[in-house]
């Protein structure tokens, strides 16, 4: 691809589809769900052509299990959904958090609960993306705010799944899915490509496939390689075999959430500006993001000292860069297309230091400047 054709006019469901493709996808299964399905549209063209496979599934429940299978088998996996959609891979996904198997879900959220309204932008399913799976399990949760990052990202959420052997979430909402910007696509050789680390003794030794040696991410040898071992959503040992000793239940549990937490400031993500002599913080994510950052411009233009702090990464929560960037302000603003999701986040970072207002907005219609800079301004 020429320098020319780098550049392209794209939506973000199509960035995302190219920056899977970038970072390795090889597989994906899904069920068509308002507003993602564009995402699913183009890999079934795509994907085989680079010698992948698509398969549509019969529910989100199937397309998440086959996901976790083509994972093991060693292929670079994702799927993608909305809404409701989204809820029904939440136990699978508690499955590959458990047996550490990498892959990539992505959500375009809509409004909702129940079917909402499939065509209109939210960003309502923040907590399910953290909580949503039963149980303590890590989660890596990464949210763009334009067309290019939804690419960058989409590498971003291949990388770390393969670093961490664990589900990572591509949190858009339907803005950013449709929206259409102009983007440099990256050459593929530009990039930093990770991929999963793997056994390095022979096949016929004895292979423990969740025992992470001097580390505390276990290699992952693919089902096909020789390698004999156990995956069950059962607590187990490093075998693999269902246990029920409480020291080791006690052991896996803390290791998958400790591999994430250990590593929390680098996955972190957290863009900032004008807040050293700012009065008032405006924190945002995603969607949102946008007319909130425009709104901080006209508000700093009208001589009110407002700052900017934008959330890339919302899981782990960035509390220590959040209660940072807003030490000096008296007043910190969060508005997000909920009732109050990250809000209650900023509050507990903060502890108290300044008080957090929250704008929410959940009638499928995305924030104006104008609404925020009122807010800013106490109006």
């Amino acid at each position: 691809m020429n320098e020319m054709n780098r550049v392209r006019l794209m939506q973000g469901n199509e960035a995302c589809v190219e920056g899977a493709l970038a970072a390795g996808l090889r597989f994906f299964a899904g069920y068509p769900i308002t507003p993602s399905t564009e995402i699913a549209e183009l890999l079934s063209e795509r994907l085989p052509r680079v010698g992948g496979r698509f398969i549509q599934m019969e529910d989100e429940i199937a397309s998440m299990g086959a996901v976790i299978g083509a994972s093991l088998a060693g292929a670079k996996s994702m799927t993608a959904t909305s809404g409701p959609g989204f809820s029904l891979k939440q136990e699978n996904i508690g499955y590959a958090a458990l047996t550490e198997i990498p892959c990539v879900v992505v959500n375009v959220q809509r409004v909702g609960p129940s079917t909402g309204m499939p065509t209109s932008p939210a960003q309502g399913d923040v907590m399910q993306a953290r909580w949503g799976t039963h149980g303590d399990h890590p989660a890596v949760v990464y949210t763009p705010w334009s067309v290019g990052e939804t690419y960058s990202l989409t590498v971003k959420c291949f990388n770390t799944a393969e670093e961490l052997r664990t589900p990572v979430i591509l949190l858009m909402d339907e803005v950013v899915g449709h929206m259409r910007e102009k983007v440099a696509l990256p050459a593929v050789g530009d990039l930093e490509i990770v991929n999963r680390r793997k056994p390095d003794k022979p096949s016929r030794d004895v292979y423990l496939p969740y025992d992470p040696g001097d580390g505390d991410i276990p290699p992952l040898a693919a089902f096909g390689d020789g390698y004999r071992f156990h995956v069950t959503g059962l607590t187990h040992d490093m075998r693999g075999f269902p246990t029920n000793d409480s020291k080791k239940a006690e052991y896996l549990h803390r290791r998958i959430c400790d591999k994430v937490a250990k590593r929390r400031e680098r996955i972190t993500i957290v863009e900032s500006r004008d807040t050293a002599d700012a009065d008032v913080v405006v924190v945002a994510y995603g969607g949102s993001a946008r007319p909130a950052s425009r709104a901080v411009t006209l508000a700093r233009g009208a001589g009110v000292k407002a700052g900017f702090v934008r959330l890339v990464t919302i899981w782990p929560f960035p509390a220590e860069e959040v209660a940072s960037l807003a030490t000096h302000a008296s007043r910190v603003l969060v508005p997000e297309m909920n009732l109050g999701q990250i809000a209650g986040e900023v509050e507990r970072a903060l502890k108290g230091r300044a008080p957090v207002t929250h704008l929410g907005k959940v009638g499928g219609v995305l924030f104006t400047p104008e609404e925020i800079l009122d807010a800013i301004k106490g109006v």
